[in-house]
């Protein structure tokens, strides 16, 4: 039994928000002490070259889970291949009212209106000049709450140049339900000016040093029409690759549940085949000249395997770090390594 599934019970006897805050110091508590082995052995390299960066395997951590870069140096002793941090924002913000994050166990899956909660794009850079980690690192970044739509570029450009000397990847988020309006940055016609001005702005900032890529996070509940103006704006700007995807908003698959009307992004088990039927839509549309990073509800082995079967390059998880705990990580980079057929 592993270490993790003896305090899962007391990690889940807490509130949501609590447990997350509590799990996050427990993991830091044991990098501290030297006792992470317990938690998770690191897998073995399974090498992965993605938008001109060499992955040492291709599993690597959500954003959401580390929002202020805090934890890097702990969550990467778990044997992620890469570690995603943020979403942050220019300015903090204290995110929506509690309670804001609920779990349903029966469906392994967690719905949360966190809504950006950060300490700022400041403080997030403080945190990373004490972190000793220097494996692939990506910063996720968004606008704040008060910045209406119509400015919302001037925020992600503000985060974007924070954030560029540090990260070794950015991720645009534009997906979240958890800030009003957000979703509707995806539009075809705003798409194409909104990811434009942050294409220049990345090739200005890579013109006098290394280029950082750039991604774009997208939802899991977009139409077909959607996806096809997507994929068409996203090969025209240039763009480095693309995460599929950010939560979904459809309650289909936990109808019935005492949860199941509250606010919010629903992530985990449930999402698995929204997301995994959007990243097979994309890879399909954009021909494979995008690496997708495949999200969405992955518990195991097979459905990290089944994300890259579906057209992803790499995968990512949070949720099933909750449920399943830091053993996961490794069980997946197996699952893909057998795949390859190593």
């Amino acid at each position: 039994m592993s270490l993790y599934s003896l305090t899962r019970p007391f990690l889940f006897a807490l509130d949501a928000e609590t447990a997350h805050g509590a799990g996050l110091r427990a993991i830091e508590l044991a990098y501290r002490s030297g006792l992470n082995p317990l938690l998770a052995s690191r897998p073995k390299p399974l090498p992965t070259p993605a938008f001109g960066i060499d992955f040492p395997n291709p599993v690597g951590l959500a954003a959401g889970l580390d929002k202020n870069a805090a934890h890097v140096d702990a969550l990467a002793s778990l044997g992620f291949g890469f570690i995603e941090v943020g979403t942050v924002t220019p300015k903090p913000q204290p995110g929506n009212p509690k309670p804001r994050m609920f779990r349903l166990p029966e469906h392994r899956a967690v719905i949360n209106r966190l809504g950006f909660n950060n300490a700022g794009v400041d403080a997030l850079l403080r945190n990373l000049d004490c972190a000793r980690y220097g494996g692939v690192l990506g910063i996720n970044i968004g606008k704040n709450k008060d910045t209406p739509n119509e400015r919302a570029v001037d925020d992600y450009l503000i985060g974007l140049r924070a954030v560029y000397e540090r990260a070794s990847y950015v991720t645009v988020n534009i997906s979240s339900p958890n800030t009003s309006g957000l979703r509707d940055l995806q539009e075809e016609e705003t798409l194409r000016r909104f990811i434009g001005r942050l294409r220049e702005e990345q090739e200005k900032l890579g013109a006098h040093g290394r280029r950082k890529p750039m991604l774009l996070k997208i939802a899991p509940d977009l139409s077909e029409p959607e996806m096809d103006a997507i994929a068409e704006v996203l090969l025209a700007s240039g763009i480095d690759g693309l995460i599929c995807t950010n939560t979904t908003i459809d309650r289909s698959a936990v109808a019935g549940h005492r949860h199941a009307d509250e606010a919010g992004g629903l992530s985990g088990a449930p999402v698995f085949a929204k997301s995994t039927a959007v990243l097979a839509g994309m890879a399909k549309r954009t021909g494979g000249k995008l690496p997708i990073v495949g999200v969405g509800g992955i518990l195991g082995g097979a459905d990290a395997h089944a994300k890259i079967a579906a057209g992803a390059t790499l995968v990512q998880f949070y949720t099933g770090l909750i449920y399943r705990g830091p053993e996961l990580v490794g069980e997946c980079v197996e699952a893909i390594r057998a795949g390859r057929g190593f």
